[in-house]
């Protein structure tokens, strides 16, 4: 871990142990905490969501950005020894993190949000239906080159749940396929005998100067490219830099996901088809609130399915300005 970034950790969790008056001072603060899978500017919207909630309701919130799934078990693991009230996760390898998970869930209440964990023993998930999100993303690919053409995915990593599960809508859509949301295709196998020629799936485990690197790469092994599609919030902004480098911004199609300013500044300049937005502001806000609830004893904010579903949006040219305004009230910018 780096040092500053470990610095920073060991700083939020002792503002958590400090509290407000929680309960280890015999107050009636209560102290929840939102683990993120990374660090991106996606969190930082979910951390603005997470602290809003905790002063509407007079609760203490701290917001951890683990860079990995080791620095991410730490964080549970002291965050059990301090006795939070409240846990929301975004797991980042679910099946593998089962037994952290469990453990925290054992030792308080926790909920997965933005990514889940379906075979641990979260009270449940609060996010999007990833599946449909990436199907989203098919139908933008289909609008920006309704001809065909080879089309490369670019995406964080791929042990997330709800990176797969967007990862197969896409492809699902782009093959024709009808739905079925526990398809997987292995990475290297994508269909490529349709219309839609999809070239593969390059990961970056969050390395910066690897997504950029996959993207140079694609376009010098592939000068025929159609469109690039980006699946993390820092992906988008990692083709456009590549693409103005080669000279080829208009020329290779874009459809992105998630907000990230330079994503939305390329709709509105007419160089990114569109991106699907999540409410990342609502995750942190809902996370808090269902938290609250769940530790003052109302079970009634778990629904049957025990999914919170809080749905995706598509962003084009016609409507960027409006979400933009939106996203930077709630930022405070």
């Amino acid at each position: 871990m780096k040092k500053p970034m470990f610095v920073a950790a060991l700083a939020a969790l002792a503002l958590l142990v400090a509290g407000c008056g929680g309960k280890e001072q015999g107050g009636d603060v209560r102290r929840y905490a939102f683990v993120t899978n990374g660090v991106a500017t996606f969190w930082d919207i979910v951390k603005a969501g997470a602290e809003a909630a905790g002063r509407d309701l007079g609760q203490d919130v701290t917001v951890l950005m683990p860079r990995g799934a080791v620095e991410q078990k730490q964080m549970m693991e002291d965050l059990i020894i301090r006795g939070v009230d409240g846990i929301a996760i975004s797991p980042i390898d679910a099946d593998n993190q089962v037994e952290i998970i469990n453990k925290a869930a054992a030792a308080t209440t926790l909920i997965t949000a933005d990514s889940d964990a379906p075979k641990a023993d979260r009270v449940l998930y609060l996010g999007t239906d990833n599946y449909e999100a990436g199907r989203m993303c098919g139908r933008l690919v289909k609008e920006a080159i309704p001809d065909g053409g080879k089309v490369m995915i670019f995406i964080g990593r791929l042990e997330q749940d709800n990176a797969k599960a967007r990862r197969q809508g896409l492809i699902d859509e782009l093959a024709d396929r009808t739905p079925d949301p526990g398809r997987f295709d292995a990475p290297g196998e994508e269909p490529k005998d349709g219309k839609y020629w999809i070239l593969g799936t390059l990961t970056d485990e969050f390395d910066q100067m690897r997504g950029k690197q996959n993207v140079d790469d694609t376009l010098t092994a592939h000068p025929d490219l159609a469109c690039a599609v980006g699946l993390f919030v820092f992906n988008p902004p990692h083709i456009l830099e590549s693409l103005r480098g080669a000279g080829k911004l208009g020329e290779v199609k874009v459809v992105g996901f998630d907000e990230a300013e330079e994503t939305l500044q390329g709709i509105a300049d007419g160089h990114v088809q569109g991106t699907v937005v999540q409410n990342p502001y609502d995750y942190g806000y809902r996370s808090i609130e269902v938290l609250d609830a769940l530790a003052g004893g109302d079970r009634s904010v778990i629904p049957e399915s025990g999914f919170i579903n809080i749905p995706p949006r598509v962003i084009r040219r016609d409507n960027v300005e409006e979400f933009r305004q939106d996203l930077h009230s709630k930022l405070g910018k």
